[in-house]
This record gives C-alpha cells, sequence and structure tokens, in this order.
C-alpha cells in the first residue's frame, strides 16, 4: 500500500486552478490599466513553459498576474502570493492541516470453477492451462503484476458425488498481499474434475467473508471464472443451477462483496452471465440501462486480457482521508499528481467528506507508476476536522 500526504495550507498552486479568494481584484494588478507588464499575455504551460516569477499560467495559457507581490491588487483582508494570486490572510483560528492518506488495496477472492469440463480444447491449449498461465505466469500472470496492490486469495470449486462426503469442494489458500507462489502452488497441484456447483460455492466464499473479513478500507470482491451453466450440490446433474446462483450473487452483494463473472468460452449462455453481472453488483435489470459488464473469453489471448481488465478495474484509485472535508468546497482544492496539477472534476472528485478518488487518465497514470506522489492543497476552512 502507497502511502500519500494531503497537505492542507493556505497556499494553492496556481496551474491554471485559482482560489477562491482570487478574482477580488481592485483593478490596480500589473496586467489591467492603459500600460500592462508586457509579461501578461504571453504563451504559457504550468509545466514546460511556466511564466516568470510574479505571474501565473492562467487557464487560456497566457501568463497573468491578479496583483504584484508587496504591492497593489488585492482586496482587504488579502494578500499577493509570489505568483501574482490574492489569497485570504492567514486566520490564527484556521491553523494549517495536515491529512494522512492511503491508498484503497482491494480484497480478491478469485474463484475459479474445477469441473472437468475445464480440459476441453482452449486454442493451442486447453481452459484450465490457459487459466493458470493468465494468472500465475511469471511474466505476464495478473497475479504476478499485481499481487503488491492487491489483497489475492484463490479458491478452485468443483463436486465428484461418488467421491466427496460434502459439497462443494472448496480447494484454496487464504487471502494475503504478496501471494503469488501459494495461488501458483495451488493452480498446479490440482486438476479440472467432475461438476460444477456454483451457487453453493459462492456462499461458502460469502461465509468465510464475513467471519474473515477484510482489513477497513479494504473492498471484498469475488471474481468467477466458469466455463459452463452451473449445477447444484442437491441435483448436479442437469446443470439447472442458474437460479442458485444468482441468489448466491445477491446474497454476495447485500453483505458488501462485489461479484464479477468471466465466462471461459462461449459454453456459459449469455442470459445468465448477464443476469450473474446484475446481482453481482446489486443492480435491477428490470430497469432500463443498468445491465452491468460481464466478460468472456475464447482465447488464451482473450483470457488474459479479460482478468487484466476485472483486476484493474476493481484496483482503486481512492485515496481515503483521516480528517474531512467541506463538500462545497472542495474545488477550491489542488490536487497534484507527481507535481502536475490537476482539474477538479476531470481528473479528481470528492466519493465523500473523507474519500477523494483520481479519475480518467490521472487514474491510469497513478495505477501505472508504483512511485506516484500525490498532493492535495486546500484554502483555510475547507478541511472541518
Amino acid at each position: 500500500m502507497r502511502h500519500f500526504q494531503l497537505l492542507g495550507s493556505l497556499l494553492l498552486a496556481t496551474g491554471g486552478l485559482l482560489a477562491a479568494a482570487c478574482g477580488n481584484s481592485n483593478g490596480h494588478g500589473p496586467c489591467v490599466g492603459v500600460d500592462p507588464n508586457p509579461v501578461c499575455g504571453q504563451a504559457c504551460d504550468a509545466v514546460a513553459n511556466p511564466c516568470p516569477t510574479g505571474f501565473f499560467c492562467a487557464a487560456d495559457g497566457t501568463c497573468y498576474a491578479e496583483c504584484s507581490p508587496g504591492g497593489a491588487g488585492c482586496g482587504d483582508n488579502e494578500v499577493c502570493t509570489i505568483d501574482g494570486v490574492c489569497e485570504a490572510l492567514v486566520d490564527a483560528d484556521c491553523p494549517n492541516v495536515t491529512l494522512d492518506t492511503s491508498r484503497t488495496t482491494p480484497t480478491v477472492q478469485l474463484l475459479i470453477d474445477q469441473s472437468g469440463s475445464m480440459t476441453s480444447s482452449f486454442g493451442n491449449t486447453d481452459r484450465w492451462s490457459a487459466m493458470v498461465d493468465a494468472l500465475v505466469d511469471a511474466m505476464d500472470g495478473v497475479v504476478t503484476n499485481t499481487q503488491g496492490s492487491v489483497i489475492f486469495g484463490a479458491s478452485l470449486y468443483t463436486y465428484d458425488e461418488n467421491v466427496d462426503q460434502t459439497c462443494p469442494r472448496i480447494t484454496g489458500v487464504p487471502r494475503a498481499l504478496n501471494n503469488l507462489a501459494a495461488i501458483r502452488t495451488l493452480l498446479q497441484n490440482n486438476q479440472p474434475q467432475s461438476d460444477t456447483p456454483t451457487g453453493d460455492s459462492i456462499d461458502v466464499i460469502v461465509d468465510d467473508f464475513m467471519a474473515n473479513p477484510p482489513a477497513p478500507n479494504s473492498p471484498p470482491i469475488i471474481i468467477l471464472a466458469t466455463d459452463g451453466e452451473p449445477d447444484t450440490c442437491e441435483q448436479p446433474n442437469p446443470q439447472n443451477g442458474q437460479a442458485e446462483a444468482i441468489a448466491a450473487a445477491k446474497r454476495a452483494y447485500t453483505n458488501g462483496i462485489r461479484l464479477y463473472i468471466l465466462g471461459v468460452s462461449s459454453d456459459v449462455g449469455t442470459p445468465h452471465l448477464q443476469d450473474m453481472a446484475n446481482a453481482g453488483v446489486g443492480n435491477d435489470p428490470q430497469q432500463s440501462g443498468t445491465d452491468a459488464p460481464y466478460f468472456t473469453a475464447n482465447s488464451p489471448a482473450e483470457l488474459a486480457s479479460q482478468l487484466q481488465q476485472i483486476v484493474g478495474g476493481v484496483l482503486s484509485c481512492e485515496l481515503n482521508l483521516d480528517g474531512a472535508i467541506d463538500p462545497a468546497q472542495v474545488g477550491n482544492g489542488d490536487v497534484e499528481l507527481n507535481g502536475v496539477s490537476l482539474t477538479f472534476g476531470t481528473d479528481w472528485e470528492l466519493v465523500d467528506s473523507d474519500t477523494i478518488r483520481l479519475i480518467g487518465q490521472a487514474c491510469d497514470d497513478l495505477l501505472g507508476d508504483s512511485n506516484a506522489n500525490v498532493t492535495a492543497t486546500f484554502p483555510c476552512g475547507v478541511v472541518v476536522n
């Protein structure tokens, strides 16, 4: 887990994002009047081509200054910064606040179909071998590449009524960070066989999550990978366990656990995939426009890509704060990623009073940089406790 600092202070960065106090100039700044400073209006870029001292790069890509440091331009109870921005004077009753933040690390239980059909041909290999490679390949496996950012556990599920004393048969390893070695051993030491009691198996994982909940701020998630329609412990054949599997997915969501489904081959019907996807995230399929995405793969390359997409989607760009932000004023803050100012509403947003989230390209950049540095600066009064 990476840690970041949320810097609460009166000084806002000025790469095109002005403080709420700005705009109160009394009309005597260096860029107004009949003889403005020649720097005013010069083309600029906040990073590559910054303005000279005393000026900031405005949103239109030109240099500007509301005021002159130590001179005129600001209103009452304001001071001119070194970048030519009017800001409120420091209030002794509103001191600087520094809040610790921490990146959200999801807890993901891989629930993998171990039924006999997983030995079926799948491109130039079989479904099981493709699954093993997609998860734990030494170079490209999704667990290999994200084990430091995701708390992974893995469970294989099946049932053989002629052998097993209990149903379902679950073989797994506990959830942990950096869990690649244990998950690779689990997959390599087991082979597909017998039936697909999907709903019963989901219930086992939900019970385990409830008995062993994740750490605070670590959302619990099930990624279900299956290559066929489900059956049940009560009736292994035929495969008529769709309603039970959907009910189990709904139960998972009711208990705060999201479920994502990946169909390994086209043997899993589209209607069932859609129903499971909706149930897994609490969507109502009866309401227009609420269908959740489901995932399918018909080749080893597609399987690897879909797993990467699912895991990438649950990796979080949320930053948890140890204090609260006033939602009505949050847009006055300046969030920076590696020193570059981000735009509120386009690059970052407030999730709730103590959580911010990077979005769009900013989120992609954060996830792709193990040494990323995020800071957020807010004016007096925005940090409320």
